[in-house]
């Protein structure tokens, strides 16, 4: 039989003499357990010891923690956390260095284990270890000349215990002086620095700005991010992490007017250099606590963008609607004329004119547009950054649009409001950073304005997503769901420079995002289980038939196509529909575009089903091959079709415009 669950069996070490197997009742106060042990040793004064974990972490066991012991487990009897405080007490206050050295790296390895820490505390251990780093440090330095290592051992340990100690949280970081403080600050500033004291020496200070807004301030007269950009140039990645941890607390608990200040220090060239040179293209490989500091600095970097993402515009403030006037003047330069010129409704007609060329949703006032947050001010200094950086892909982004019909332009102005926003929310900005996360990207870091490169680069996708989808402005939403897919395929790849990024997008395009998405259903198990393909298999007659009669229901409607000539469109239209009996095509001209369906009737033309002889498609159409028409017509080759029957009627449909193109050509 298994035995009882609250009997566990395990072996406890006592030194010099054999472990002992015993089987420990769950449900007896840990006291008389730890008696029983003591009695069979016969040690006196149970009360003096305690029970360990017989691991590398040496945990004491209580009442707390105990259900973690498990069958099989070794322990350790030991001296009580009460009495080896005090004995670490007493040791670390010895005249030798020696015994001093030895105490302070017990007392290091002791102060993980919080038993042990609040008895410690308790004797008013903390206020030891600060005045040991006080006035002691001075002695130890006489010191250092001729037991140099020994001095390094000895400030590091004392730093470690203290460090230990405080992670408990049982004492309040505002106890400590302003002496402490600089001793602190002193030894980060130092030029030639122990290492395992720097590194403790910078897990305080971070501590002590993430833990006090008072010594955020005491800490920041002491230490700037200026001192702080040497340890980054070294090759030990924990002083570099350490390092970036204390720029991150000293960024995250600054004051609102002192934020924007270090934001500028951030973007300056040099420290985004060196972080890129000698952290994230390091030869060593970047550990986790490395990628979640770096990750906590892109999300502070990015969160200033937070207060321009919730600023709405004052459309009577000119200063802003200047801002507007620039984007116009920089698209359609040619076009501006003077204010002087013609008279005010004139001016008006022209600028609603250009205003919904540039794609805004209230042509008289776009100002109006930018007062939704967010993204509020911030997708107007997107914009005005793309068009003052990037002016021909402005320029080509709104000409190209404004040339189009109506229906399939790609509104420039909303795009850039929408893909803001989308922006804002990939990036989180306005969001504390998570404590377990590590996904930085290092392209951001390559850029002194990375989000207004990373805009320029998404609303250029996005432009060219929308051709490929051949959108119009009732798939705006659609469209914009596939480029955030593009953007996040992309970022989830890591790319090391907004170039790359840029390349990776070239790469996902509309089609591959749909043979992605067609390829992970397809490995989706659900898909593949044999219910599912028994059951595709049986509807997928009654399916195939369904989309049958949907297009002939839309060839019995019937389309109203432009009529062009080999110069130039012209203003003239044609109909063609199916028969209801589905056995004559019906066709002619029209006046002007019709508001509903034509009916058959009226159309004079007929061309019987049964006397159509082949189709042919794209480049073999027979008008496609004439000279110069191919050439002329590369875009729209693929969606050329030739119906031939004792003449050939050659239709070519052009995706560019409103509405397909019929091309009549007697072969």
């Amino acid at each position: 039989m298994p035995p009882p669950a609250d009997i566990v069996k395990v072996a406890i070490e006592w030194p010099g003499a054999f472990p002992k197997l015993m089987e420990i009742d769950q449900k007896k106060p840990l006291s008389a357990i730890i008696k029983e042990v003591c009695e069979g040793w016969s040690l006196g004064s149970h009360e003096n010891f305690a029970l360990q974990i017989a691991d590398s972490t040496n945990f004491y066991i209580t009442e707390k923690n105990r259900n973690d012991i498990k069958n099989g487990s070794i322990l350790r009897l030991t001296t009580s956390p009460y009495q080896t405080a005090v004995q670490l007490h007493e040791r670390i206050q010895s005249s030798s260095m020696d015994a001093k050295l030895e105490a302070l790296k017990d007392l290091a390895n002791a102060s993980r284990d919080i038993t042990f820490a609040q008895e410690f505390i308790n004797l008013d251990g903390i206020s030891l270890l600060t005045q040991m780093v006080e006035s002691g440090t001075e002695r130890y330095q006489k010191l250092q000349k001729i037991m140099k290592p020994c001095f390094g051992d000895l400030l590091s340990f004392t730093l470690t215990a203290f460090v230990e100690l405080m992670d408990h949280g049982i004492v309040s970081w505002d106890t400590f002086s302003v002496a402490f403080i600089k001793k602190i600050a002193g030894y980060v500033n130092k030029s030639a620095m122990d290492i395992a004291v720097l590194q403790r020496s910078l897990a305080i200070l971070e501590s002590m700005v993430l833990n006090s807004q008072d010594l955020y301030h005491k800490v920041a007269q002491e230490i700037t991010i200026g001192q702080l950009i040497p340890h980054l140039q070294g090759t030990d990645q924990d002083i570099q992490t350490y390092t970036i941890a204390v720029i991150n607390a000293l960024f995250l608990k600054a004051p609102e007017e002192k934020r924007q200040d270090m934001a500028h220090i951030l973007a300056q060239k040099q420290l985004r250099s060196i972080i890129l040179s000698n952290v994230i293209r390091s030869p060593t490989p970047i550990n986790d606590e490395m990628a979640h500091q770096l990750y906590v600095l892109q999300v502070l970097t990015f969160n200033l963008l937070e207060d321009r993402m919730m600023t709405k515009m004052d459309p009577q403030d000119q200063a802003q609607r200047d801002i507007i006037f620039e984007l116009r003047r920089i698209a359609f330069d040619v076009e501006c004329e003077p204010n002087n010129g013609g008279s005010t409704e004139k001016r008006k007609s022209m600028y609603t004119r250009d205003y919904k060329k540039l794609g805004f949703i209230n042509h008289v006032n776009p100002a109006v547009d930018f007062t939704q947050i967010p993204p509020g001010m911030l997708a107007l200094d997107n914009m005005l950054y793309l068009a003052r950086h990037h002016q021909d892909a402005y320029i080509r982004i709104v000409l190209e649009n404004s040339s189009r019909e109506d229906k399939h332009e790609c509104p420039f102005g909303r795009s850039s409001i929408e893909l803001t926003k989308m922006l804002c929310e990939i990036l989180k900005v306005g969001e504390l950073p998570s404590e377990n996360c590590h996904d930085f990207h290092p392209m951001f870091f390559t850029h002194d304005r990375s989000f207004e490169e990373f805009f320029c680069i998404c609303i250029q996708l996005l432009n060219k997503t929308w051709k490929e989808m051949r959108a119009t402005s009732e798939d705006f939403n659609k469209v914009m769901q596939v480029v955030r897919e593009q953007i996040m395929r992309a970022l989830t790849l890591k790319p090391n420079s907004l170039d790359q990024f840029k390349s990776r997008l070239q790469n996902l395009s509309y089609t591959e995002i749909l043979k992605i998405r067609q390829s992970e259903r397809m490995n989706q198990e659900d898909f593949q289980s044999r219910p599912i393909l028994e059951l595709r298999e049986k509807i997928q007659p009654e399916i195939m038939e369904l989309i049958k009669q949907q297009r002939l229901n839309r060839l019995c409607e019937g389309t109203c196509f432009r009529k062009i000539s080999s110069r130039r469109r012209q203003d003239k239209f044609w109909y063609c529909r199916l028969s209801p009996n589905h056995k004559v095509l019906h066709y002619g001209d029209l006046e002007e575009s019709p508001q509903g369906e034509v009916p058959h009737d009226s159309l004079q033309d007929k061309l019987p089903v049964a006397d159509i002889k082949a189709v042919i498609t794209g480049k073999d159409c027979p008008h496609m091959k004439e000279k110069g028409a191919l050439k002329q017509n590369k875009v729209c080759a693929r969606m050329c079709l030739s119906v031939c029957v004792c003449v050939c009627v050659c239709v070519c449909l052009d995706t560019w415009v409103e509405s397909m193109i019929f091309h009549v050509k007697v072969c």
